[in-house]
């Protein structure tokens, strides 16, 4: 016998079944159907629309100009929607619907040697672009347990980076300063670097190497300073290796707010392909500026520093796709190097701390040392890599581990040195030590170094071969020793590329190749 109780629950639990079954299916349908709703005002690249009850955050709206939009705030009456392409289009009693798409962006190696908008649109003049594939602007960074250790190096081919500061493929390494202190030129130098590598791959002259491809997304700059960027890539063969994201300043809040992420999905195509991709934020500066342009329009609420409350969220869902990925999951990466602007060198700002705490190291470029004539202007006590060594091929370790102590106790002695005249013969060989390593690193822009070069002269200095040179010809003999190598010791230079090591036959070799090449150059 069953009891009656339990017949009549059951009965109900049936019913309830039921109607969840038919709210369901009501749901399904309803969203099936395009939802429309009204324009009911516009201005400042922000339309208010009234009657998209089933709209989805960051969802395209479709305008009956053709212009699209994108919903960002989904109120109770309206949404508010921020606007792409000509914004003068749309007007108040205007139809709009709902696609059921996100935002996407066209991927694939067909964006190489391209200059595009932050739609991925040509701004080159040469002609469309036949994508393999769009990927949405905005998507979830992979997880933990799809996440490998960094340890492949992305050698930028400026010694001070490569030796004290190093960057590994899937790191995030913040290059901050001040205006005109050669943020730029440290991305646009990497870049070059990368170009040159893959170059040399390519015709078997460097082995075991994967190509690093290059994406730089300048967001708020001026048009000239595009310009110059893609001239200066032409000149030295990066173009073809490299993708220009650009949204100016003459562009809207809009695709400013936008082309970071546009960059970041055309980065990933690379890394979910099993192929490594740089990307260059310059500079997130400019873009925090234009998402609270946006967010104020909007009328969301305002925080520190007028800044609304989520611009963390913002830089860190942006750099937290930068990843090197395990096989499973793709075999790739993608290396951020977003920069950052600080006024009168105050990194205690709310954007610079935003974007320090979500990096793995920075990159700090100090304004007194720029106008000393120390270029790259590369600050060694505030710039650090969480990565570290790990990210080094092993014959950079050795002969680079001494080099950073050396130069902060040269920091720490000069200060001194300038009240006292006479030093103990320790200080004096500290100070001395440190003020030609200091010239060493002095770096002339678009000429990045090669890491065997780079082993070859810093394992000179460790070894005191330029203890005798005078500090005012540091660098005239650091050049004359780099074409020596690379026109009279070609084996050298092949032997460290190959065994990434210095052993004792290496060292043999380079103690007789640099006792040959002192004593022609003194």
């Amino acid at each position: 016998m069953i009891n009656p109780q339990a017949r009549n629950l059951r009965q109900t639990m049936s019913t309830i079944l039921e109607e969840i079954e038919t709210q369901i299916a009501g749901l399904k349908t309803s969203t099936s159907k395009s939802n429309v709703g009204v324009v009911r005002d516009t201005g400042d690249g922000v339309a208010r629309i009234e009657g998209l009850s089933d709209v989805m955050l960051n969802e395209m709206i479709e305008f009956s100009s053709g212009v699209y939009g994108l919903a960002l705030n989904l109120e109770e009456t309206e949404v508010g929607a921020i606007l792409l392409g000509d914004t003068t289009l749309v007007k108040e009693g205007d139809e709009a619907r709902t696609t059921g798409k996100l935002l996407q962006v066209p991927v694939g190696k067909a964006l190489l040697g391209r200059v595009v908008n932050t739609l991925g649109e040509p701004l080159d003049g040469k002609g469309p672009i036949k994508a393999e594939a769009a990927y949405p602007l905005e998507k979830i960074a992979p997880g933990v347990i799809k996440r490998k250790a960094v340890t492949q190096p992305v050698q930028t081919g400026i010694m001070a980076i490569d030796a004290m500061i190093p960057i590994g493929r899937g790191q995030r390494e913040l290059i901050i300063g001040d205006r005109a202190t050669g943020k730029s030129a440290v991305a646009i130098d990497t870049i070059i670097s990368q170009a040159k590598q893959n170059k040399a791959a390519e015709e078997g002259r460097l082995q075991d190497h994967r190509p690093l491809y290059c994406i730089y997304v300048a967001i708020g700059q001026k048009n000239s300073n595009v310009a110059r960027a893609l001239a200066v890539f032409e000149a030295n063969g990066a173009m073809p290796y490299t993708t220009i994201v650009s949204a100016p300043a003459s562009d809207t809040a809009t695709n400013q707010y936008l082309a970071p992420f546009a960059g970041a999905a055309m980065g990933e195509w690379f890394m979910d392909h099993g192929m490594d991709a740089l990307i260059i934020y310059d500079d997130l500066s400019k873009h925090a500026v234009a998402y609270r342009q946006v967010s104020l329009v909007l009328k969301r609420p305002s925080g520190r520093e007028a800044y609304p409350g989520d611009v963390f969220y913002l830089h860190s869902r942006l750099l937290e796709r930068s990843a090197r990925v395990t096989e499973e999951a793709g075999g790739g990466s993608v290396t951020a190097l977003p920069i950052i602007e600080t006024q009168a060198g105050d990194v205690s700002a709310y954007i610079p701390t935003n974007v320090i705490s979500i990096t793995d190291g920075q990159i700090y470029l100090e304004t007194d040392l720029f106008y000393q004539g120390v270029r790259p202007a590369i600050s060694v006590g505030l710039s650090v890599s969480r990565v570290g060594s790990a990210a080094q091929i092993k014959a950079i370790k050795q002969v680079a581990g001494k080099i950073k102590l050396d130069l902060a106790q040269f920091r720490e002695l000069a200060a001194f040195a300038q009240f006292g005249s006479d030093l103990d013969a320790g200080t004096k060989a500290r100070l001395d030590r440190g003020s030609r390593i200091v010239e060493l690193f002095k770096q002339t822009q678009y000429n990045p170094i090669s890491v065997e070069e780079q082993v070859a002269v810093l394992w000179a200095m460790q070894n005191g071969y330029l203890d005798s040179v005078p500090v005012e010809k540091v660098k005239a003999f650091q050049v004359k020793l780099q074409d020596y190598l690379r026109m009279r010791k070609e084996s050298i230079l092949k032997s460290i590329v190959t065994k990434k090591a210095i052993d004792k036959e290496l060292e043999t070799e380079l103690a007789a190749a640099l006792d040959e090449f002192k004593s022609t150059w003194e």
